[in-house]
């Protein structure tokens, strides 16, 4: 199975995190909210599968690129 990677699309600060390391998702759910320019941003799935890795914390500050959520497809 293939591993999507998820990047952060814009620099900011990690609000919260809605899921855990496991976590089954759907294509479009909530991953992440990050901070940036006082707008709350959403980072949803881009595929269907199960989370395999959280690279950020809540008040992380992050870059463009940088990774967030690792999920095996499936």
């Amino acid at each position: 199975m293939a591993t999507e990677t998820v990047t952060s699309p814009l620099p900011g600060k990690i609000v919260n995190i809605k899921v855990s390391t496991g976590h089954a998702v759907k294509e479009g759910d909530l991953l992440l909210t990050i901070e940036a320019m006082k707008m709350e941003n959403e980072i949803v799935a881009p595929v269907s599968g199960t989370v395999t890795a959280i690279s950020v914390a809540p008040e992380a500050t992050v870059q463009i690129g940088d990774t967030l959520v690792s999920i095996e497809e499936g």
